[in-house]
């Protein structure tokens, strides 16, 4: 993609987000300043430089927050260590494999984690719903690259940004009725479980959790 289309999309200037490629949309997101979220950060918080581009899973994480800022990834510290373990009970890395492995078989055991929104501002608050809808369309375009088969939402506002625009009063309804039922975003399947820094809190919703990430497996088998 030429720089200018992406210095427009940056801006909220015009620029296609379904036109990017992985470099330019990693660029565009880096300097976007479409929304007041941007203000004040110190940098855009990315998927990993090491994420597998085709992923069976993705994993929307909460708004970024100081840890993972500091890392340029989400999920980091004692929160990322918590999501790793559960990954691997389930056979399952956020890390590319090797170069040269066969990309199905790959696809079958990664997942690929992004932020619900990119920016922590330097005011630390929640993003509004305008916010999430306008950062909603990288998330749309890093859905279309990634080609997942199933999508697992951590958190209220990894939920919104994904149905604000398919579930009624979304914004009102608490995590835990979220929980335990099927949505879809562009004809993927979406389960909703809670973020690892709510578990890490409250330890005792671990296994409620477990069973929302073994209900986005059988999503995945099932084929939606």
């Amino acid at each position: 993609m030429a720089a200018h289309e992406a210095r427009a999309s940056a801006d909220g200037g015009g620029a296609d987000a379904a036109r990017l490629d992985w470099p330019a949309l990693r660029q565009t997101i880096t300097a976007c300043q479409a929304c007041p979220l941007c203000i004040g950060r110190r940098a855009a918080v990315l998927a990993a430089p090491d994420a597998p581009y085709r992923a069976d899973w993705l994993v929307v994480s909460e708004p970024p927050d100081d840890a993972d800022e500091q890392a340029g990834a989400p999920l980091a510290e004692a929160a990322g260590q918590l999501f790793d373990n559960m990954l691997k009970a389930l056979g399952l890395s956020r890390h590319a494999r090797p170069a040269g492995a066969d990309p199905a078989a790959q696809a079958l055991r990664a997942a690929y984690v992004t932020p619900v929104v990119k920016c922590r501002p330097a005011q630390a608050r929640n993003p509004t719903q305008a916010e999430l809808a306008t950062c909603e369309q990288y998330l749309r375009r890093e859905v279309a690259l990634v080609q997942p088969k199933v999508i697992l939402a951590l958190g209220r506002f990894a939920a919104q940004g994904l149905l604000q625009g398919s579930v009624p009063a979304l914004a009102s309804l608490p995590l835990g009725q979220l929980r335990g039922q099927s949505y879809h975003y562009q004809g993927i399947p979406v389960i909703v479980s809670y973020p690892p820094n709510y578990l890490l809190r409250s330890p005792q919703h671990k296994a409620r959790a477990w069973l929302d990430w073994c209900r986005a497996q059988e999503a995945l088998r099932r084929g939606g």
